[in-house]
C-alpha cells in the first residue's frame, strides 16, 4: 500500500486487533493544502464533505487548515461543531428537511435550500434571510447510476427548469439567494463538467443577488491502477476561464466553493485484515479468501460494484486467483466484484492468501468507516487509528463493545 508497510500492519493487529482503519495524517494534510492552493480569480473556498468521512481527528486537522465543511444532516453539522468549526464554516445541504432550522439561523450555519419545499421552510423560519440554492442543472456523471447526483434520475435539488418558483419563493419570504449551488456526481468526464459548469453559470445570470457558485463534489479518486482520477488543476482552469467570461458578460465577479470528500480522503485511508478461512468450491469453480472485513467496514463494493486494490502480506508464495469475501451470513458481502459488473464475482492475482494472514484493503478512506454497515450479524463498529508523519500509530476511535452495541436496547416491561 502506499502508506502502510507491513510492519505497521502488522502493529497495527497486534495493538488494536483486526479489522481496523488506518489513516495517513501526511497524506490528508498533503492533499489539503494542495487544493487550498488552487486558484480562483475572485475568491475561493474549499469545502469538505464530511460524509465521507466524519471521523474527528479527520475535522480537527482540515479545521486547523482552514477549510470549511459541507454537512449532509442535522447530525453532521453537530459533529462539526464539536470538532470545532465556527457555525459560519458550515453549510448545511440535506436531502431531509432540517428539524433544527431556528437554532441554524440564530447560530449562523449557512443553509443551502435543496428542494422548493425547504425552500418555503427556510422562507417561513427566516424571512430576510441569506441563503444557498442548490439546482440540478439538468445533467450529471457518476461512475455509476448509483453515484450519479444529476439529471432527471437524480433527486437531488431543484430541477432546473423550476427557476422561476425558486425566484417566486425567495421574493415572497425576501430571502436573498447568495449561493448557487450544483452537484453532478462522481465521473471523470471533463466534457460533461464543463458543460455543467457553463449551465451552471447560466443559471446564476439570473439569479442577480448570486456572489458565491459552488460547484460540488465528487471528483473521482482512482482506486484501482487503471481507474482514471479527477485533473482539478484542469477543472480550475476551466472554471477560471469561465469565470473571467461571465464578469465579462455580466460585470458580476463570483466567489468559488468547491466541497470535495472522496478527493480529500480516499486514498488516506485503509482497512487491516486477517485472513479467517480459505474455501475453494472444485476445479471449475473458484478460490475464495474470507477476510474478517467487507461490508461491515468497507461497504462500497457490494452497495455498487466498486473497487478496491487488496494486498496479501506474504512473499514467496505461488499467486493465485483469489475472490475475497466478509464475513457476513450474506451473498452479498463481497469484496472484489467484477469491474463493471457488481453482480460478478473480480478474482485478483495475489500471493496465494493462507488463514492468519494479514490483508490490507486500501483506497478506505472515504464512504468506508462513514457508509459501513455495522452491527450487522452483531459485529462490532471497528476502531481507527492514525499514522502520524514520524511513524507512530495512535488510536483515535476504540472498538466497539458488545454493551455499547446493546446499551438503547430495553428489557421486558
Amino acid at each position: 500500500m502506499p502508506f502502510l508497510t507491513a510492519s505497521q500492519a502488522a502493529e497495527v493487529r497486534e495493538r488494536f486487533g483486526t479489522p481496523c482503519y488506518v489513516y495517513d495524517r501526511a497524506a490528508l494534510e498533503r492533499t489539503a493544502r494542495r487544493l487550498l492552493a488552487l486558484k480562483a480569480p475572485y475568491g475561493f473556498t474549499l469545502r469538505y464533505a464530511m460524509k465521507a468521512n466524519p471521523s474527528r481527528e479527520i475535522l480537527v486537522l482540515f479545521r486547523d487548515l482552514g477549510l470549511h465543511v459541507d454537512a449532509s444532516s442535522d447530525w453532521e453539522v453537530a459533529r462539526a461543531r464539536r470538532a470545532g468549526f465556527a457555525p459560519a464554516r458550515i453549510q448545511l445541504g440535506a436531502q431531509m428537511p432540517s428539524t433544527r432550522l431556528a437554532e441554524h439561523i440564530r447560530d449562523g450555519v449557512l443553509l443551502n435550500a435543496c428542494s422548493l419545499h425547504q425552500l418555503e421552510a427556510i422562507g417561513r423560519a427566516a424571512p430576510g434571510h441569506s441563503i444557498a440554492v442548490r439546482m440540478n442543472p439538468g445533467l450529471g456523471s457518476g461512475s455509476t447510476k448509483r453515484t450519479n447526483t444529476g439529471g432527471p434520475s437524480a433527486s437531488f435539488g431543484i430541477w432546473h427548469e423550476y427557476l422561476d418558483d425558486v425566484k417566486s419563493l425567495a421574493a415572497r419570504h425576501r430571502l436573498t439567494l447568495r449561493t448557487l449551488h450544483t452537484h453532478i456526481g462522481s465521473g471523470t468526464d471533463p466534457d460533461v463538467w464543463q458543460r455543467v459548469t457553463r449551465m451552471t453559470l447560466d443559471l446564476a445570470e439570473q439569479l442577480p443577488d448570486v456572489a458565491v457558485v459552488n460547484l460540488g463534489g465528487g471528483f473521482k479518486v482512482g482506486r484501482m491502477p487503471e481507474e482514471p482520477t479527477a485533473d482539478l488543476d484542469d477543472v480550475a482552469a476551466h472554471v477560471r476561464r469561465e469565470l473571467d467570461a461571465f464578469r465579462a458578460r455580466h460585470g458580476r465577479s463570483l466567489h468559488l466553493e468547491i466541497e470535495p470528500g472522496t478527493y480529500l480522503v480516499a486514498q488516506a485511508g485503509a482497512v487491516v485484515a486477517t485472513c479467517i478461512d480459505v474455501v475453494d468450491t472444485g476445479k471449475d469453480g473458484y478460490l475464495f479468501a474470507k477476510l474478517d472485513t467487507g461490508m461491515t467496514e468497507v461497504t462500497r463494493p457490494s452497495l455498487y460494484g466498486a473497487q478496491h486494490p487488496i494486498d496479501v502480506m506474504a512473499t514467496g508464495r505461488e499467486a493465485a486467483e483469489v475472490v475475497f469475501v466478509g464475513p457476513c451470513c450474506e451473498s452479498g458481502d463481497i469484496l472484489t466484484p467484477a469491474p463493471g459488473d457488481p453482480e460478478g464475482l473480480g478474482p485478483r492475482w495475489v500471493s496465494r492468501p493462507r488463514v492468519g494472514d494479514l490483508v490490507i484493503v486500501g483506497g478506505a478512506g472515504a464512504y468506508c468507516a462513514a457508509m459501513s454497515t455495522i452491527n450487522y450479524n452483531s459485529y462490532p463498529q471497528a476502531p481507527e487509528v492514525m499514522l502520524d508523519p514520524d511513524g507512530t500509530l495512535r488510536l483515535v476511535r476504540r472498538r466497539q463493545s458488545l454493551d455499547q452495541m446493546l446499551e438503547n436496547e430495553l428489557g421486558p416491561s
